[in-house]
């Protein structure tokens, strides 16, 4: 690694000795809880990912013959079910490795959005398909019902004594899953080290599973993740406490916007580094924020808030650090230094939570969206409707929920832009069916708003988004500004009430309109400045005239 830090360097220099002189390195192998905070609660029982190396060089043969086993079965697909932590790394390696001959292709359902669900399931085929549900506490609201929806698919194919047989679980020992895995019959349940929490959990079951059976030669990753963390043990040298305290120095001084270069190969390991970032360093008003997948600008297209990572020779590093741009240079050769890179960037992470003085590994912010959507499904329950409040104006066909006047969408998202201070940044929230459609409108939303204000943008889909970086936007300082975009029901599925039964008091689209109000009321009730547009039934027309409207 190299770093290019111009004026910043004397900074991160003194961050580095100040780390030596602590032995964070020793202390951080040692699990010293202090490092964070005098408590060791939710850090104690935290750092089993340290291990992972090692100790899972040893289930190699385990995840192998799982893999024979469901091959000689005929199984040709696998549909991964699971969030954040459970779905990321599974991502990382279907993108990046594709799928080796005679294994299965891997799909990740990580969504909420009607369409989407129900496109999912109804590629995968119940005869050939296996179905891994993945879920470290095992009672996730999203993967349980998509567990669900599928469960029942499977019984009407194939019956109800054969369906166990093509489900596979994840999970932590003790886990709602498992219990439910034992009595449903799964092939196989997984029981991962309960001391890992969902966005350390690459190099675990939850990211070793589904690579090996897209065909990932895991003896090979868990080398380079060796040497990882051999070179990560050191006094001296010490890669992950570099990169750690460079990130958490240079946040300190006002540079907190981590933007990823990526080679497009590799793309798909910035949205892993996105949860792991930001769900453990957006907390107690303080936080770095990863900005992924965005089209590359001119050095002036940035603010003065940006730190950019630059693996292998992607991006103009040299001009950006020219114009004054702190650029991390990480090197990245070929798809297995990933298993290098994903405890690289946990180690990074834990470091850069001490230079901030954060716990990396708690999440005090999540469970406020959680429970603003509970409440909203109970209330649909009871009165059949979900408690949405009146828009502030409805024009040309969308409804439009503001914090001050507005005079249409176009003159609500500039004047939303308007309020923008130096060092915000623009998190746009799309509850939208997720397709290359879209995204192609969003990015040029996002490019759209990025030349109006200068202002890092970042783009998730809801409900994804909420297992990523939702606990950045209401645990940091505030500066962000958030564009919640919702449409009208692409598609009606049913959540099925339990494994037993096609009864319904449920649907996706009733879920995830409760997920979108839930997270709006948690970011008000943090103080948080909102602005949703509903766009409803053509929200993709919508999105293109939003983004010819920031090019004006």
């Amino acid at each position: 690694m190299t770093f290019e830090l111009g004026g910043y360097r004397a900074a991160v220099d003194r961050g580095l000795v100040e780390a030596r002189d602590q032995h964070l390195a020793r202390r951080l192998w040692q699990r010293d809880h202090t490092l964070w905070q005098p408590d060791p609660a939710e850090i104690a029982n935290r750092l089993g990912w340290l291990d992972c190396p090692t100790v899972m060089a040893d289930r190699v043969e385990e995840i192998a013959g799982f893999v024979d086993e469901v091959r000689r079965a005929g199984y040709t697909r696998a549909l991964l079910l699971g969030m954040g932590g459970s779905s990321l790394a599974p991502e990382v390696f279907r993108t990046t490795f594709g799928v080796a001959d005679g294994h299965l292709d891997l799909a990740v359902l990580d969504s909420t959005e009607p369409r989407t669900v129900h496109d999912r399931i109804a590629a995968s085929d119940p005869a050939t398909t296996l179905y891994v549900v993945s879920t470290k506490s095992g009672g996730t609201v999203e993967t349980h019902s998509l567990f669900l929806r599928c469960y029942r698919e499977v019984v009407a194919a194939l019956g109800r004594d054969a369906a166990g047989a093509h489900f596979a679980a994840i999970t932590d020992p003790g886990s709602r899953l498992e219990t439910l895995a034992g009595e449903l019959g799964f092939r196989h349940t997984f029981r991962n080290d309960p001391e890992i929490g969902g966005r350390y959990s690459a190099l675990s079951y939850f990211g070793l599973v589904p690579a090996a059976l897209v065909g990932v030669d895991l003896g090979r990753l868990l080398a380079r993740s060796q040497d990882a963390a051999a070179h990560c043990r050191g006094a001296e040298d010490n890669p992950g406490v570099a990169l750690g305290n460079a990130l958490g120095e240079l946040a300190r001084a006002g540079r907190d916007k981590l933007t990823l270069l990526l080679p497009e190969p590799l793309a798909g390991f910035g949205d892993w580094v996105e949860q792991l970032v930001a769900e453990s360093m957006g907390k107690r008003g303080k936080g770095i924020l990863p900005v992924v997948g965005e089209q590359p600008g001119a050095p002036d297209a940035y603010g003065a808030d940006r730190v950019f990572a630059v693996f292998g020779e992607t991006g103009d590093a040299e001009a950006l650090a020219a114009a004054g741009h702190p650029v991390l240079r990480l090197p990245l050769q070929e798809p297995y230094d990933l298993g290098y890179q994903f405890f690289l960037w946990e180690v990074a992470t834990a470091v850069a939570g001490t230079r901030l003085g954060v716990n990396p590994f708690d999440q005090p912010d999540v469970e406020s969206a959680k429970v603003r959507a509970q409440e909203m499904v109970a209330a649909y329950r009871e009165a059949g409707t979900l408690p949405s409040p009146p828009p502030t104006l409805e024009c040309d066909g969308v409804g439009i929920w503001a914090e001050f006047p507005v005079g249409g969408a176009r003159d609500a998202l500039t004047r939303f832009l308007g309020q923008a201070r130096p060092g915000d940044y623009l998190a746009v929230h799309a509850y939208l069916p997720p397709d290359g459609a879209t995204d192609a409108a969003l990015g040029e939303l996002r490019l759209g708003a990025r030349r109006r204000s200068h202002l890092a943008v970042t783009v998730g889909y809801g409900p994804r988004f909420l297992h990523s970086t939702g606990q950045l936007h209401k645990g940091d300082r505030g500066n962000g500004l958030f564009l919640q975009l919702t449409c009208d029901p692409q598609a009606r599925v049913s959540i099925p009430d339990g494994p037993d039964t096609d009864a319904s008091s449920l649907g996706f689209e009733t879920l995830i309109a409760a997920q979108a109000l839930g997270d709006r009321q948690a970011l008000l009730d943090a103080g948080r400045r909102v602005l949703r547009l509903h766009l409803g039934a053509a929200p993709l027309a919508r999105i293109v005239e939003l983004a010819t409207a920031m090019g004006d």
